[in-house]
């Protein structure tokens, strides 16, 4: 006899293998997004490439302005306590063409014994080039000249408004000087500017003496600066 008895714990029947997931096919694209996708970040490159080229061009064609303008001076403050206070009677330039322009003021001495009192005033002149006007009691006079010219020996003389000048050269410089000694102080015109315009300066030079008007003092129209005295 055949023993029929089931049995079961028998394992079921294996599964049949998973098939692997079919590959996927290339998917169609429309053309606005195909641009999108090939051009955006090289037409932005491009655009910002043709950008800083325009910049540049512009920067190279704009011309420059490499001038220093320097600020106008106001020395009126300057002469006024130089012609109240100073031991001698100082000169100061008066009725210059409007070209002329002050750039610098500056006065020492004034309050310290046995020191010479001097004014300095430096300005623009109409051929931009500079011309100063230097005045000073200082003693010995031949140590000063040197000083304010550079210069130990005179070059030859100019007549400035009937009065008689010396010329002074240094050439390492390009410095040119006016000097005239008077028994109370020493005027020196001087500068990179010519012997012309610096006689047209020197023939501008009034002498300010402590009673005149306040309003013999120079203005210095459209003045942006005042400056201050000191060494």
């Amino acid at each position: 006899m055949t023993d029929q008895t089931s049995r079961t714990d028998e394992a079921p029947p294996p599964a049949a293998p998973a098939q692997a997931p079919a590959a996927e096919g290339p998917y169609e694209v429309t053309p606005g997004v195909y641009k999108r996708l090939t051009t955006g970040l090289g037409g932005y490159t491009l655009a910002m490439l043709a950008c800083l080229l325009m910049a540049g061009v512009v920067v190279l064609l704009t011309p420059k302005d490499e001038t220093e303008t320097l600020p106008t001076a106001d020395y009126g403050g300057h002469l006024l306590t130089l012609r109240n206070e100073a031991p001698y009677t100082p000169y100061a330039p008066e009725n210059l063409p409007v070209m002329w322009r002050p750039t610098s003021s500056r006065l020492t001495g004034l309050g310290e014994a046995d020191k010479p009192v001097a004014w300095h005033l430096g300005m623009v002149t109409p051929s931009d080039e500079y011309a100063a006007l230097e005045q000073s009691d200082e003693r010995p006079v031949s140590e000063y000249l040197w000083r304010m010219t550079n210069s130990r020996e005179p070059v030859g003389v100019q007549q400035v408004a009937g009065q008689t000048w010396q010329r002074y050269y240094r050439k390492d410089k390009d410095q040119r000087s006016l000097v005239r000694t008077l028994p109370d102080v020493t005027l020196v015109v001087t500068g990179t500017a010519s012997y012309e315009e610096l006689g047209v300066l020197a023939a501008s030079l009034r002498p300010q003496p402590r009673n005149a008007s306040p309003s013999a003092t120079p203005a210095t129209p459209g003045a942006t600066a005042s400056p201050t005295a000191g060494g």
